[in-house]
Formats: structure tokens, sequence, C-alpha cells
């Protein structure tokens, strides 16, 4: 982890809130924060996540979900999801809030200790990466409670894990244990705990030194109808080439390789100077 990826941030730590906020130049971290319900996502978190996700698109940057306490997200609030009703389904208040994240400019990492279930699992299958630890469970068990994963999972699923998959987790119930989870590619990779922020951390680093547009036009290809392409791939490589940050890459990858191979020579010529 490169130190300068975490300095100067600034945090909303107020321990009543549902989200605790850390902001630094070139991330936002989102740490879930109703540990005392696991973390079960209610309305005031819905209108939190909302607020958050109108900074990151007015000022793009990477973006950790994490959990607190050893658990992610153990899904709705069922005292709240109780008293739904039809106008509340329609109202798709969790899809809603979900389709927002996956539709951030740039990536969203979500790092899993615990319980990922029902909206916590739909949330989490909204971000671009997701590294769990060995406590990870990840499943949808929402047909137990006579209801179904109505904000993503049955699509979003789907695609991740494929149509066989998806089918035991949303149908039949199945609890995807860490190892089970990344056998199938729904988790990236599996750390210690200790080691899981270090994890999202390093990926944030990796993904910062990379150029922010050429990233965040990448995602948005990524997520483009099929039907999209090729015009979508064109038409952002066009504008990444008129970039003065294209030219600088380059200019400094082809001064790199000049280096090398100068140095290569040079090394040649002194090893030939010694035979002789």
């Amino acid at each position: 982890m490169s130190a300068g990826g975490v300095n100067g941030g600034t945090g909303v730590n107020d321990s009543a809130s549902p989200l605790l906020i850390e902001r630094h130049p070139d991330r936002t971290i989102i740490r879930l924060n109703r540990p005392e319900v696991r973390n079960a996502i209610d309305q005031s978190m819905v209108d939190a996540l909302h607020a958050v996700c109108a900074e990151l698109e007015a000022e793009p940057k990477v973006a950790i979900l994490t959990g607190t306490s050893g658990i992610f997200a153990a899904g709705a609030d069922i005292s709240q999801l109780r008293n739904r009703r039809r106008d509340d389904a329609l109202a798709g208040i969790n899809s809603k809030i979900f389709s927002r994240i996956q539709e951030l400019p740039m990536p969203v990492i979500a790092l899993i200790d615990g319980f990922a279930l029902g909206g916590g699992a739909e949330l989490a299958f909204a971000a671009d990466f997701r590294i769990g630890t060995p406590s990870t469970k990840i499943g949808n068990p929402e047909t137990g409670l006579g209801i179904l994963a109505a904000a993503g999972a049955a699509w979003r699923l789907r695609e991740l894990v494929g149509e066989p998959r998806a089918k035991e987790i949303l149908l039949a119930g199945r609890t995807l244990q860490a190892d089970e989870a990344k056998a199938i590619g729904l988790l990236g990779d599996v750390v210690d705990p200790e080691d899981l922020e270090l994890a999202g951390q390093a990926l944030a680093d990796r993904i910062a030194s990379f150029a922010p547009l050429a990233v965040r036009l990448s995602k948005s290809a990524f997520h483009a109808p099929r039907e999209a392409h090729p015009l979508i791939d064109n038409v952002a490589q066009a504008v990444l080439f008129e970039t003065d940050e294209k030219f600088a890459r380059m200019d400094a990858f082809l001064s790199k390789r000049e280096a090398k191979k100068a140095k290569k020579a040079a090394e040649q010529a002194a090893k030939e100077g010694d035979n002789t």
C-alpha cells in the first residue's frame, strides 16, 4: 500500500451515522455503520449512500465499501421491510441505490468480512471488485421470508457466476462460503481479516496509478450494452487520444524503453571490451 494513497483524508465520524466516510484525494472509504443490527440496510443508510454517490459523481474517485465489527451487511432491515407494501416495492428503494453504486464513474471495491446476505449481498454484487476473508458468507435467503431478491441479484448474479450457480443461490437458498465464492469468481481474493483493508487499499493504489479518465471510460464501455459497441469504444478512444495525459504517459514509456536499450547496449559494449 502506498502511503500517498491514504494521506490527507477527512472523515465523518459521528458514531450514530449509518455510514462512516473517509475522504482522501484519490479514494473514498465508506463503512457501513449499524453494527447493532449487523449493518442491516435501512432507509437512513440508503439515504446516506445516495448522498455519498452524489459526491463521487461530482468528483470521481475509487470507492472502498466495507463493513464494521466483522460484518459487511446481513441484509435489509427486516423491521422496515416487514412494513413495506406494493408501492414501496414499485419504488425500487434498494435497486435504485445499488444501480447508482454500480454506475459510479470510478471502480467500487467491496471488502466483505463476515455476512453479506440478502440486500447486503446485492450491495456487494453492485461493486466492481469483491475481496473477502475466510469468514465471508454470501447468499440471498429472501425466499425464506416470502419475498425475492429484487434489487439486482436476479440479473447481476447470473452475469457474475452464470445461470446454474445463480439459481442455486436465488432459488435454492444456498449460502456460499468464502472458498466457494472465490472458486466461482464471486470473490476476487480471500485474505486474513487483518489484511482485508490493506488488500483493498493496494487495489485502490493500483487503480489510482492509471490515467483516471482512461479508467472511467473503460468502465463506461464495459457496462455499455452490446449494441453500443464498437461505437462507444471508438468514441472513448478518440477522446483519450487527444488528452495531454496520453501523450505524457506514452512519452514517459518510450523514454524509459530507450533508456533501457541504451543501458543494455552500454553493458554489451563493456562486456565485449573486456573480452578483447
